[in-house]
């Protein structure tokens, strides 16, 4: 009975006592306290609404209704700054029984950030004190320390007006300690970003400085999906400013593009596929410029070193950096377009929205490039990208034994298009052609002149659409897989094959392309014992052949005689067909026979009229070149009986018999 009575007394000293801190918990004196030091420190107003009620447990402290805090004067958002549903404020125990105020939590329930900055560039999180210029620091509010807040299920809605971008986060836990607001504090926060996890960790120095706009030490670590940020230097955030060193991830661009705002593709394999990291000194100035110099940057199996300056611009950053690499391999996987298409161009689109990210002038110098399909040497190229179209133009490019100039363009707006003017001296035909389209029967070393414009989402489509116009001219070489010279001796067109190769001592020609078809006139070719005329067509978009060969062999010095047999070139790049035109040497004989039969005519034409003229009428077709013309009609012009026999008149006569003779002609007479 007795422990009955002493846990019923227990209980009521409890109760007593718990009523009596009740009663010390000032509710309005805390609730006033936060809001006026809040619009001292700050200079914007702290509304709490409801009832303001003390509480016991699970600490003690009070908790209130609805609270939000302004926005700026000039935000474009009526919505708060800051709104929540409730705050939950701690008390210290101990300094309560001292007579002061001392706060060691605060919790907002499901509060909802709105953060904006104008086109002007000003910022609505940046605070002014009350009462004091915008450059004067505040004193460190001596009667308010904080040792957790807390933001529990709360959203982040972001409006940058002058980079046009919005920002949205859900789901914010976020937790800031300060201990003493004249020292170190530390903010850890996660939430999600279009879906992507994130997380942040900081540590700062002193937080009433900090808080006031001044630079304090900072490290910073932050993670978005797969990439992740560090950061170890100094910063403040009004305005928002950084120095120091950074070691950053940036593996999964599309969890880092939704933090930012952007819309951030994948990169291709040698850009940061499987992997894309970034090293340096990192400044940040307070006009939104960032620098980084001794860069070093990892795209996949690529090494980049060098300098990097991204401002701001009007609608888009401005990229500047001054690079160089070791080797580069831009060379991907097979996506298997290849086998969809029967080993035609890939059919996989081409993603380049990261144009539109931002504008840039590039230098980047490199020992060599694999490019996958081509491969160049000592390559030195400036890349000029604005709006989302970018102009590479190739200073310096070794490749295959030569040199290309000219430039290339690859233009994002709107679609995706690409074109270029191109210049290929003393390349070697066989290893380019055998990397551009696996053609390997041309063997020379030559000089080409192209240009061309293809629209299209994949490489099939531009190869399909190509247009352009473009020269060529080859030195001694030789063609593989057809012996063109033994198949005119022999009219065999068997002569083909790894074993058999046609010589030559020069090659050249002019094209257009319409279409994805190339088409050549002009196509001339000079050998030891063969020339050759060609023309016909080359289909770039489906790799195909259509093309003809007008060769002459074993010709006579001054260019008569030999043997010509018109060769037709048809099928696919990889496995030609040869033909003998058989049926175009059968109509040029008919040709020929019909112009020598009609030259026969008519020289047995004229033989026939003038004899008949000669045996009836005396006349001769053929003139005296000293007489008279009329001397050859008549015995004498004076004669009226002369004339009379060749009434009514000799034009008439003669028409009359040389009809008579080529009917006779025709009628095998």
């Amino acid at each position: 009975m007795r422990w009955v009575i002493r846990v019923g007394l227990g209980l009521v000293v409890l109760v007593v006592l718990g009523a009596g801190l009740l009663a010390m918990i000032p509710a309005e004196r805390v609730a006033a306290l936060i809001a006026t030091e809040f619009e001292a420190s700050t200079g914007r107003k702290l509304t709490l609404t409801g009832e303001v009620t003390p509480r016991l447990w699970p600490s003690l402290g009070v908790t209130t209704g609805p609270v939000s805090i302004a926005n700026a004067d000039w935000a474009e958002d009526d919505a708060p700054l800051f709104a929540a549903e409730g705050l939950s404020v701690g008390i210290s125990l101990g300094a309560l029984f001292g007579g002061e105020v001392q706060l060691t939590g605060l919790t907002a329930q499901n509060p909802a950030i709105t953060l904006e900055r104008s086109a002007d560039g000003r910022e609505n999180w940046v605070f002014a004190p009350a009462e004091a210029d915008a450059g004067t620091v505040p004193p460190a509010a001596t009667g308010l320390t904080l040792d957790r807040a807390t933001i529990t299920g709360g959203s982040l809605r972001f409006v940058d007006r002058q980079a046009d971008l919005a920002i949205a986060l859900d789901g914010l836990d976020v937790e800031l300690s300060v201990p003493e607001m004249s020292g170190p504090f530390t903010l850890a926060a996660s939430g999600l970003a279009d879906g992507h996890p994130l997380s942040l960790d900081l540590e700062g120095g002193v937080f009433s400085a900090f808080l006031a706009g001044r630079v304090v030490p900072l490290t910073v670590d932050l993670a978005a999906g797969d990439a992740s940020i560090g950061f170890d230097g100094r910063g403040g955030i009004a305005p928002l400013t950084a120095e120091g060193a950074l070691v950053a991830d940036l593996s999964d661009l599309p969890a880092l593009g939704a933090i930012l705002g952007r819309t951030l593709a994948r990169p291709g394999p040698g850009l940061g596929q499987e992997r894309l990291a970034v090293t340096g000194q990192l400044t940040l100035d307070d006009s939104g410029a960032v620098y980084l110099r001794g860069a070093s940057i990892q795209a996949d199996g690529n090494q980049i070193t060098g300098d990097l300056d991204l401002r701001p611009g009007e609608a888009r950053p401005k990229l500047a950096a001054n690079l160089a690499a070791g080797p580069i391999a831009l060379a991907g996987g097979d996506d298997g377009a290849g086998a969809e298409t029967g080993g035609g161009w890939s059919k996989a689109a081409i993603d380049v929205s990261a144009l539109a990210a931002l504008d840039a002038e590039i230098s980047l110098a490199t020992p060599s490039i694999d490019l996958g399909g081509l491969q160049l040497g000592e390559t030195r190229v400036q890349i000029t990208l604005d709006r989302a179209r970018a102009v590479i133009d190739l200073v310096q490019v070794s490749a295959y034994g030569g040199a290309v100039g000219g430039d290339f363009v690859l233009n994002g707006r709107g679609g995706l298009s690409v074109g270029g003017r191109l210049r290929l001296a003393g390349l070697e035909m066989q290893p380019l052609l055998s990397d551009l389209a696996g053609v390997d029967r041309l063997v020379s070393k030559g000089d080409l002149e192209v240009e061309f414009l293809g629209v299209g989402s994949s490489l099939a489509a531009i190869m399909a659409s190509l247009e352009g116009q473009g020269s060529f001219e080859l030195g001694k070489g030789e063609v593989r897989g057809a012996d063109i010279v033994a198949m005119l001796q022999t009219l065999d067109p068997s002569y083909v094959g790894e074993d058999q190769k046609t010589a030559f001592d020069g090659l050249a020609g002019t094209f257009t392309i319409a279409g994805g078809v190339l088409s050549n006139s002009d196509l001339k070719l000079v050998a030891p014992s063969l020339t050759a005329a060609g023309a016909g067509e080359v289909g770039l978009g489906d790799r195909t052949l259509d093309y003809g060969l007008r060769p002459t062999a074993l010709a006579a010095a001054d260019g008569t005689g030999g043997v010509m047999v018109p060769l037709r070139i048809t099928g696919p790049w990889a496995a030609p067909r040869y033909q003998l035109d058989l049926e175009a040497i059968a109509r040029e004989k008919m040709e020929a026979e019909l112009k020598a039969a009609a030259a026969d005519a008519e020289a047995r034409l004229k033989d026939e009229v003038e004899q008949r003229l000669k045996d009836e009428l005396g006349l001769s077709l053929t003139p005296d070149p000293v007489a008279d013309p009329l001397d050859n009609l008549v015995d004498d012009p004076l004669d009226p009986s002369a004339l009379d026999a060749v009434s009514p008149s000799p034009e008439s006569v003669l028409e009359d018999e040389a009809r008579k003779a080529l009917e006779a002609i025709l009628n095998g007479n």
